[in-house]
């Protein structure tokens, strides 16, 4: 007497491709958005080196070598765009700067664009826009 298996479920599946990832500065004064972002970029993947304040911003940078910057504006020390500047100027467009701050404001955002920054976001953080920036940086090509 024959008898028929019959296989359950569904085939095996490959594993998904990782996204992919960078290496990323953050600098933030304010401790707890800080950690907050520094857990989010880490669970997507990313390195993360997170520091407090413009001056070890800048020095953290220039060590570290980051392939992009999330930086705040309203710094301790040196404010977001001097270490926008310093950074670019060490860099050239090797290194990809997103400004997010609160300052929203139009003179705001030139101001960033004239300080080196690639894209400037309004807090509270798109993080399905900061997303899709950083994964395209890792990936080699940038899509705003």
């Amino acid at each position: 007497m024959a008898s028929s298996a019959r296989l359950t479920g569904s085939a095996p599946q490959k594993p998904k491709k990782p996204l992919p990832s960078c290496r990323v500065l953050l600098v933030e004064d304010n401790a707890d958005s800080r950690e907050t972002l520094r857990a989010v970029l880490q669970a997507w993947g990313h390195t993360v080196q997170a520091v407090g304040d413009g001056t070890a911003g800048v020095a953290t940078g220039l060590a570290w070598r980051p392939e992009a910057a999330v930086l705040d504006i309203g710094l301790p020390g040196l404010d977001g765009y001097q270490v926008a500047q310093r950074l670019r100027a060490e860099f050239g467009r090797r290194l990809f700067l997103i400004a997010l701050t609160g300052y929203s404001q139009d003179s705001d955002r030139r101001r960033a664009f004239e300080a080196g920054f690639d894209v400037h976001m309004a807090k509270p953080a798109d993080l399905d826009h900061l997303s899709r920036l950083l994964r395209s940086v890792a990936g080699g090509v940038v899509e705003y």
